[in-house]
């Protein structure tokens, strides 16, 4: 894309080696079930009445005749024998089962197949609910059927209940720019003026196929004519109260988001604007989930892959205007081969003049797409997932016409051994340092949040979160961890403050606002810790953390 010209930052930082923080604040509340809330919106419940149930003989009895009934209660031929079907989602991959008997007092034999191969058989008497719980290995469409016999009357009901795993799979998407304002691409050419939305198709755009549950889009605002934020969510949805991205006048700010899709195909992105303000948007996309098996996630503590400064990953010194350099992701530092995509956090600093980076597979020429923008002198981060080439190797190329540091962390990978499947969440705020009494976090202090009180057992390896830091006292960067204490340790006060990551999520200059998507992992305990990595001691950040999803195994 074209750069724009935007407001200049001053002088940018990057962590070297992080150094260790005190704890702000025990975790900014007690663990509850707000998440679990959250996704219950997104699982369903599917039934199968009894009059979907086939009434026959049972084999045996097609030539014996059938037996005299076991019991004197029992009716001849126990015609009233049949079943209610109902399966509840209540993970990614696993489901709540009922199957209501109607019947007479008989002894039965309930036969349960998943349709993934397995089955579970149980004995009954007469009437009654019997509960199970099952988890599939892979997501996909099954067909559960159910059988009940009778073989003291001779008979048997079989009832069948088609079902859809909750959880979504990741599928890579070469860079691709679907929609841009300026020029009518994917929607009619013009400005976004305020509390206008546009519609932007994806199932069925091109090669995403139709019945996609979510899209990985990087979105861009430019030409803003005064601040305010841009909310994606999906078409015919409920407009959530949280925002993806954040900008002020004259700027071009870019944001990675990971959004449900509308069951039409279409995602809205929404502007909403304290001063009237009228935008450009520009959105590329890289990926998308499926309820189908494909690419599962696996999260890590961010570990660094590039940086032009040290020559990590590249030669070293910075990446030359419309420069390009390859560097190696797979079986490297943790990530193993065979994966599908990885997910970056890409920070570029010093750089000469404006313009911007993209992020694509190697093996490839460069795509007509960004995945961060920059002015001159301005240090900015942006969350990326972008396909691996077939080498396991990534490009970065430098749009600008001026050299440029470049600096990608590696927060996790897609690949089809990974069992983190996506589920999204009503988005919801978990975090808002400018609604509490102890107000914003002060430089090199950290702030710990609960996410999830038991990840092991939920089988939540990662979360969606989007992070905003505002109202910035002094420039600086957020690093974002996993906490190694549990919530108890906060709760008796026997906390290890843990050390600040080597690496920076987002980055920000004195007196601006910046978002940035956070993909953050679990770790053993569900808590987060996000540091204010502040050029000034105790020089104060405020944050807002909002919640789109999470990854998980069960």
């Amino acid at each position: 894309m074209s750069a724009v010209a935007v407001i200049a930052a001053s002088v940018g930082f990057i962590p070297g080696a992080a150094h260790a923080a005190e704890p702000v604040a025990p975790p900014v509340a007690a663990p509850d079930a707000q998440l679990t809330k959250a996704a219950a919106a997104n699982f369903k419940t599917y039934k199968s009445p009894a009059e979907k149930s086939v009434r026959s003989a049972l084999p045996a009895a097609k030539n014996k005749g059938a037996a005299a009934p076991r019991a004197a209660g029992a009716a001849a031929g126990n015609p009233n024998l049949n079943m209610v079907l109902a399966a509840t989602s209540t993970t990614a991959h696993g489901l709540e089962f009922v199957t209501d008997l109607i019947s007479e007092d008989a002894s039965l034999i309930v036969t349960v197949e998943w349709g993934d191969g397995t089955r579970d058989q149980r004995d009954a008497y007469g009437a009654g609910a019997l509960h199970y719980t099952h988890t599939y290995a892979e997501l996909g469409q099954y067909n559960i059927k159910v059988t009940v016999s009778d073989p003291a009357n001779g008979v048997q009901v079989v009832n069948e209940l088609p079902y859809g795993t909750a959880g979504s799979d990741f599928t890579p998407y070469t860079p691709t720019r679907i929609l841009d304002t300026r020029n009518g691409t994917g929607a009619k050419a013009g400005k976004v003026g305020p509390s206008g939305t546009v519609g932007l198709k994806v199932g069925g755009n091109g090669g995403i196929p139709a019945g996609v549950t979510a899209v990985v889009l990087n979105v861009t605002v430019t030409n803003p004519t005064n601040s305010g934020f841009v909310t994606v969510f999906p078409d015919f949805g409920e407009r959530p109260t949280t925002s993806n991205v954040n900008y002020e006048a004259g700027q071009t700010v870019p944001n990675q988001v990971i959004v449900p899709v509308g069951k039409n195909g279409y995602v809205d992105l929404a502007n909403s604007s304290w001063g009237g303000s009228s935008i450009d948007l520009i959105a590329d996309v890289t990926g998308y989930f499926t309820k189908s098996a494909a690419s599962g996630y696996t999260p890590m503590t961010p570990v660094r892959f590039v940086d032009t400064r040290e020559g990590l990953g590249t030669s070293r010194g910075q990446l030359a205007g419309q420069g390009t350099f390859s560097t190696k992701i797979s079986n490297l530092r943790g990530v193993p081969a065979g994966i599908k995509a990885v997910a970056l956090n890409v920070t570029v600093t010093n750089p000469k003049q404006y313009g911007h980076l993209t992020v694509f597979p190697s093996g490839q020429a460069a795509p007509d797409t960004s995945s961060l923008n920059f002015t001159a002198g301005q240090t900015i981060a942006n969350s990326v997932i972008v396909p691996v080439g077939s080498d396991g190797k990534i490009g970065v190329r430098n749009g600008a016409w001026g050299g440029v540091d470049v600096i990608v962390d590696v927060v996790g990978y897609y690949s089809p051994a990974s069992t983190g499947s996506f589920v999204p969440v009503s988005p919801f705020r978990r975090l808002d340092t400018r609604d509490r009494p102890s107000g914003a976090i002060p430089g090199g202090y950290y702030q710990p949040v609960v996410f999830s009180p038991d990840p092991s057992e939920d089988g939540i390896s990662g979360f969606v979160l989007n992070a905003t830091a505002t109202n910035t006292a002094n420039t600086g960067y957020l690093a974002v961890a996993p906490d190694p204490n549990s919530y108890e340790d906060y709760e008796r006060g026997t906390v290890n403050p843990p050390d600040a990551p080597g690496s920076s999520t987002l980055n920000w200059t004195k007196g601006k606002t910046v978002p940035n998507l956070v993909q953050a992992s679990a770790g053993q305990n569900g808590i987060v810790d996000f540091f204010n990595q502040s050029w000034e001691e105790w020089a104060t950040t405020d944050l807002i953390v909002d919640v789109f999803g999470y990854y998980e195994t069960n």
